[in-house]
């Protein structure tokens, strides 16, 4: 299991401005407008392999029952951001088992555990020019402290996104590692209380 049994998981974060909640089968309209009309941003910062051209509503739908599957067996969790009324999709938010994307590579040994995460997320394109992106990850920041029982927090991101690097950098989460080649990802560390800050 990803996530403690015996520990709640954090159900909702609300700002003045957005609210994050687990992603649901019922948001597919929503998640699938905000979805294709940020289709260049999800294709560069998923490789050029996420959403495929023609990607259809059927295939979102099966994308958001997986999710709320695994969510419902904290396994993994997926959040959707929504605007306060829920009416617009403002982006996602996915959390996973560090092992699920690094296998067990020697370099990333000090990290994986069971309650170690890797954090990826997203803002609709059309959020990009008022900076929505550094809020989220602001609020995503102070709600991983305060309360999530993760021993170690890590923002994944592609090598080429530039944008969100120089994110991770303003807020001062420390670049952890590169990854090989064949896997295109940079590593940040939220630095969480009492967890060790340097590979041994």
């Amino acid at each position: 299991m990803f996530y403690p049994s015996d520990v709640p998981v954090p159900e909702v974060l609300r700002t003045d401005e957005f609210l994050l909640r687990p992603l649901r089968a019922t948001d597919v309209q929503l998640d699938y407008d905000a979805v294709i009309s940020s289709r260049p941003e999800l294709l560069r910062s998923s490789g050029g392999t996420w959403p495929r051209e023609g990607f259809t509503l059927e295939e979102d739908l099966a994308d958001l029952e997986r999710h709320e599957q695994e969510h419902r067996e904290r396994v993994a969790f997926t959040y959707t951001v929504m605007n306060l009324t829920e009416t617009e999709c403002l982006g996602c938010l996915y959390m996973n088992p560090l092992e699920r994307i690094l296998g067990h590579d020697p370099e990333s040994g000090a990290y994986l555990s069971d309650s170690t995460a890797y954090v990826s997320f997203w803002v609709r394109s059309t959020r990009l020019a008022d900076h929505l992106d550094r809020r989220v990850l602001s609020a995503l920041v102070h709600w991983f402290l305060n309360e999530w029982a993760f021993s170690h927090v890590l923002f994944f991101t592609q090598k080429s996104d530039d944008r969100q690097i120089m994110l991770f950098e303003e807020m001062g989460l420390r670049l952890l590692y590169s990854m090989r080649p064949h896997q295109p990802f940079l590593a940040y560390l939220v630095e969480l209380p009492l967890v060790r800050t340097k590979l041994e």
